[in-house]
């Protein structure tokens, strides 16, 4: 499915779930003018093409006991293929790793790392990233969030 293929219903299906995914498909359908046979079908399409991706919970991480979140700038020693695909790897395995993204510049990753406490973001440096093939980390801690992550734009589709 190309963005070509998605129309104003389809697109307020998208915005509708994103900011409540546990709608019914019942009330879904009333939002965006659907029978809900209808609505479930380009609901399933949907899924089926790889536009919605998945449904999950969003946590509050202080309320699962994880009161400090980090951005962590990541430079690799190496940029071989092999040492890349090491690094890659072994963030898959660390928990506390949320998100990781590859960066163009001078930084070559950017973790968001959440963890209990300072003691806690010590030993995930100290005894995991600095022993991952890493030359450079700068870390910036979250004081606040201020707009936290709740849906992609989608209006540029409605054109």
């Amino acid at each position: 499915m190309s963005v070509a293929d998605l129309d104003r219903i389809d697109l307020s299906i998208l915005t509708a779930l994103q900011h409540e995914g546990r709608i019914s498909n019942a009330e879904l359908a009333e939002r965006v003018g659907l029978s809900p046979s209808a609505c479930l079908r380009r609901v399933q399409r949907l899924e089926a093409d790889g536009v919605i991706a998945g449904y999950g919970a969003r946590v509050e991480p202080k309320r699962v006991g994880l009161g400090l979140e980090a951005f962590v700038r990541v430079q690799l020693r190496s940029h071989e293929a092999d040492s890349v695909q090491a690094f890659v790897a072994r963030v898959q395995d660390w928990d506390e790793v949320v998100a990781c993204h590859a960066l163009t510049g001078d930084m070559d990753y950017l973790l968001h790392v959440a963890v209990q406490d300072l003691d806690h973001f010590s030993r995930f440096l100290l005894d995991r990233l600095l022993g991952a093939g890493v030359a450079d980390v700068n870390t910036s801690f979250v004081l606040r969030t201020v707009k936290p992550r709740r849906g992609l734009p989608l209006a540029h589709l409605a054109d």
